[in-house]
Order: structure tokens, then sequence, then C-alpha cells
């Protein structure tokens, strides 16, 4: 590979890989590269670390399980290995107050909510959570991530009442409104340690 080309992930892309990017999946679809387990604790990705200048990920953090040994820490942490520093990464996810989150019945427990973003952010962990955090706990199992992030949604087109609404309307109406809003959306900046 050129050392001028960007490695670009798009992680869980089913058959709908983002152009120029490189699809990885768990199952074999049309447009997959490589096929790949999140779930898999022990394995670490087929990356070097801080080789990775973008990702992707649509509609694949819910399909992990939780808990500190769970797909959803090491799909963070492993996303963490790979960037390079200040490299972002997009996480996108039904959001936890619509339907779409509880109809797919591959869709681990719990539905992911904005606040599950605030453990991947050190700082926050060590203040708030140390009993997620890697370092911490000293049995291998956490948090070992360091991200920087803001989110965003999306909104149901078909609510007029909502799409003519100012960004302040919508974040309230995000955070409190069944069915309003459809997608939760993570962008993820690597921290520079």
């Amino acid at each position: 590979m050129n050392a001028e080309e960007r490695i670009q992930l798009d992680l869980g892309c089913g058959p709908n890989k983002q152009a120029g990017f490189i699809g990885v999946d768990a199952l074999s679809f049309p447009g997959v590269d490589i096929i790949l387990n999140f779930e898999d604790w022990e394995k670490t990705w087929p990356w070097e670390d801080n080789s990775v200048d973008e990702i992707h990920s649509s509609h694949t953090l819910e399909h992990l399980t939780s808990g500190v040994r769970g797909g959803r820490v090491h799909f963070f942490n492993e996303i963490y290995r790979v960037l390079k520093p200040g490299a972002t990464a997009r996480i996108i996810t039904p959001h936890w107050s619509n339907a779409r989150a509880y109809g797919d019945p591959d869709h681990k427990w719990p539905p992911v909510s904005d606040f599950a973003f605030w453990y991947i952010n050190r700082a926050w962990r060590e203040a708030n959570a140390p009993h997620t955090d890697m370092v911490k706990r000293g049995d291998g199992a956490g948090f070992r991530c360091n991200f920087d992030w803001n989110l965003a949604g999306t909104f149901d087109p078909n609510d007029s009442w909502v799409s003519m609404r100012n960004a302040e309307t919508k974040s309230i109406h995000m955070g409190r409104n069944i069915n309003c809003t459809v997608d939760l959306i993570a962008n993820l900046t690597k921290v520079k340690e």
C-alpha cells in the first residue's frame, strides 16, 4: 500500500459498504472485504496500532453485547487502538427512544443511549465510573479507550412539527419524545495522548 493511501473502515457494512472504505462485517455479504467477529474479546483486529484514518459504523453497535467484557467495550477499545491520533469514527445506532431500537430480534440489551458515550472518555470514566476502566479494574476487562465526542440525531422526516424546529428544540425532543429521533449519531475523535 502506498504510504499516502488512507485506510478507511466501514465496520458492520453489510451489503451497503461506503464508497472508498474497506468493508468489514461478521457475515459474508456482497461488498464485504474482511469477515471479523466483533464480539471476540480475545482477538485484536487485523490493523496495526494508529494506522486507520477514518471509521464509519452504521447500525452495528446495537448488535453487540454489553458488559465490561462485552463486544461493545471491545469494539470501542479496538477502534481506539487502530485509529490514528486525532482521527475520527462515526457511529450510528437506532436512538433508544425509537421503536427501531427494539424491533430487530438480533439487537442486544440495553439499547444504545446518549449517556453510553460518556464512558469512552478516560477523564470522565476515571472520575465517575472507575469500575469500567481497564487500568483501574486491573483484571483485563473494561474500557482502555479515550475519545472526545459529540452527538447528533436524525429525525422522522414525516413529522412536520419536528422538522420545522431549530436545533435546540430538536435536542430537547431527542431526549424526551418517543419515536421523534430515529438515529443517534456519535462523532468520536481519538484523543492525542
